[in-house]
């Protein structure tokens, strides 16, 4: 019987110190917004962003340049099935009679399924143009980022950030 105080006592000392070494560890700290966030939490969203950016470029130029094969490369295989059904149809992304003289990124955010990349496209039939926003959804999918979703918009700017 003597020797269930000294385990009792471990176990709550343990207990006591186990909310000083999560918070050491990162896992349980200050989620305050206004808190700037460190090192280890920002390098995450900026891969997130720069990998994400790079995808939905690499999609545009694809599709400015009427490469199926490089503009489906950028989707989640989920994607690609309708993709190769709609992408060269009368209104696709790849459709023969449409040129892209114009394609930018204007931004990127986290959202809800993932990073979400606005872009502004000019789509040119002949001599008329029209610029229309389009919204993708760029997700990890394992180790590698991939296209998970296309729809017409995009996301307002977010105001830009002074230190």
């Amino acid at each position: 019987m003597g020797l269930t105080h000294p385990r009792v006592a471990s176990a709550v000392a343990a207990l006591a110190l186990l909310p000083l070494t999560l918070v050491g560890c990162g896992i349980v700290g200050n989620d305050d917004p206004a808190t700037p966030a460190s090192e280890g939490q920002r390098v995450p969203a900026e891969e997130a962003a720069a990998k994400s950016r790079e995808r939905v470029q690499a999609y545009l130029d694809a599709m400015a340049a009427k490469d199926v094969d490089a503009g489906r490369s950028q989707l989640c295989a989920p994607m690609q099935d309708a993709f190769d059904a709609a992408a060269t149809g009368p209104n696709g992304d790849f459709a023969d009679h449409f040129t892209i003289p114009q394609a930018a990124i204007t931004g990127v955010r986290s959202g809800p399924r993932g990073q979400e990349v606005s872009t502004s496209v000019t789509v040119a039939v002949g001599a008329r143009k029209a610029t229309r926003p389009l919204l993708f959804t760029v997700t990890r999918s394992g180790a590698d980022w991939c296209i998970s979703g296309e729809t017409p918009g995009g996301n307002t700017p977010e105001p830009a950030v002074t230190p």
